[in-house]
């Protein structure tokens, strides 16, 4: 029996920044900036929850670090290339996510305020599946916008 994510004998599961990008410009126009960010950051959130569960995080103890790395591993270039996963830390109560190479923010011009939605989702996804916590997640550094990394800060919700 095939999975109908990889069942392509040619193309593989992998396709293009290009039609990605299609995507959300695409249900920018139709749905406008604000709902299109709500959809992709639910779908990402989604993604990361299972993505989570798929790695056996779900609930873990292990350092920010180890964590990092399985993630990285997942979606980075070993992945799914949605992003690099440079490190994760914590700061008080905040988590801080450093990455590289987002697919949200690929081929957009500097300067530009494109926020990574589906990117931030994923990885806010996972988190909430690991920590066992309901987060809120903001986008608080780009490198469209003169930032190193695209940074995303979570913060755990009462």
């Amino acid at each position: 029996m095939s999975n109908a994510l990889t069942s392509r004998p040619n193309l593989g599961q992998f396709s293009s920044i290009v039609c990605f990008k299609s995507v959300i410009t695409g249900m920018e126009e139709a749905l406008g900036e604000k709902a299109t960010a709500i959809a992709l950051i639910a779908a990402g959130r989604e993604r990361g929850k299972n993505l989570a569960k798929e790695l056996g995080l779900s609930g873990s103890t292990h350092e920010l670090t180890v964590i990092g790395a399985k993630l990285n591993a997942a979606v980075g270039a070993n992945g799914t290339h949605l992003t690099a996963v440079d490190k994760i830390v914590k700061e008080g109560d905040i988590i801080k996510v450093y990455c590289s190479e987002t697919v949200c923010s690929a081929g957009e011009p500097q300067g530009s305020d494109r926020k990574c939605t589906f990117t931030m989702g994923a990885i806010w996804g996972a988190l909430s599946e690991i920590t066992g916590k309901k987060l809120r997640g903001i986008h608080t550094e780009s490198i469209l916008r003169g930032g190193a990394n695209d940074v995303f800060e979570f913060t755990t919700v009462d």
